[in-house]
């Protein structure tokens, strides 16, 4: 069932996306500042505000049916295919949980599939950015989404949330994560991106999920060099999210500066 893009939301109807936005950015902001004991406490926290920003912007933008569809589609594909990973090793390659991050559902921490469906919007809004229409914003999308991994996966193991047990062969730079998972995200992400895409129908940019992706881009470039003490992910994933997220960028600028210009003359 495809729905359709509501009308252009005004300022106020923003604002509840915007509100969760600006609580997300400040508990990863502090995050690293934080005693350790508090880790743990603020990971999960900062997982469930970022998953209600993303929320509160779909709602905004499709509608609480596109909620709902962020909800099944990105929530529970993360579910289903972080269950069957553990089950079988397959798509990620063979890994467990470590009992960290708190309630677990079929094996599976909560808070991970949450994870899926706070980050599957941004990428989408992502892919039909810069591809504008067709297999590219999945294509592009999916990229998007799974790229975020290269800075995820590195965290969290470091962190000691979950653990591979054949982790090799690895990326350069980034030892500890089989190049299997990587392979992993890209195939649900192009389920997940391709079936949001489809379910949701046409849409438009979004400036919420435009800054929640290049937040976690921006952030999670500084916090693994200066604050994790991962500069191998640092590069790598600088390299391999910044594909998608510097001409993102580009792109959001150059429209925002379009925009302004527009105002102007129309003063």
């Amino acid at each position: 069932m495809v729905t359709t893009a509501r009308p252009a939301a005004t300022a106020s109807t923003a604002l509840p996306a915007w509100v969760l936005v600006g609580v997300a950015v400040l508990v990863q902001i502090v995050y690293p500042l934080v005693p350790s004991a508090w880790l743990t406490g603020v990971t999960v926290t900062s997982v469930v505000v970022f998953f209600l920003a993303s929320l509160a912007d779909v709602v905004r933008v499709h509608g609480v049916r596109g909620g709902l569809l962020l909800v099944g589609i990105a929530g529970g594909g993360g579910l289903v295919a972080e269950a069957v990973g553990l089950a079988t090793g397959f798509p990620f390659g063979s890994y467990a949980y470590t009992g960290t991050l708190g309630p677990e559902l079929l094996g599976v921490p909560v808070v991970v599939p949450l994870a899926w469906a706070m980050m599957a919007w941004p990428a989408l809004v992502v892919g039909r950015t810069l591809a504008g229409r067709g297999p590219g914003v999945v294509a592009v999308g999916a990229f998007a989404l799974a790229a975020w991994d290269l800075f995820l996966d590195p965290q969290m193991v470091s962190a000691g949330h979950w653990t591979w047990f054949a982790p090799d062969p690895a990326l350069p730079l980034v030892p500890g994560i089989p190049l299997t998972n990587y392979a992993g995200w890209l195939l649900v992400s192009v389920l997940v991106v391709g079936g949001l895409h489809r379910a949701l129908g046409p849409g438009r940019g979004s400036g919420p999920a435009t800054a929640l992706y290049l937040w976690v881009y921006a952030s999670s470039v500084l916090a693994h060099l200066a604050f994790f003490g991962l500069p191998g992910s640092a590069v790598v994933g600088g390299i391999g999210m910044g594909v998608v997220a510097v001409p993102f960028a580009v792109a959001t600028w150059r429209r925002l500066r379009g925009s302004l210009h527009g105002t102007l003359r129309g003063t």
